[in-house]
């Protein structure tokens, strides 16, 4: 799965579990903060996995 499809369907979801149609500046905000940290730890799992032999 692509970024832009996992960021997609995280939106998604988001937008169906909050029940709406369009997000506020506090709901952009906590979704930036979730997908930060769900970056970071991509990236860690990714430089994990280069280092296992």
């Amino acid at each position: 799965m692509t970024v832009k499809a996992i960021l997609a369907t995280i939106l998604t979801d988001e937008l169906t579990r909050r029940g709406m149609s369009s997000l506020t500046r506090s709901d952009c905000e906590e979704i930036v903060e979730r997908l930060t940290e769900l970056e970071l730890t991509l990236a860690a799992r990714e430089i994990s996995n280069k280092r296992e032999p």
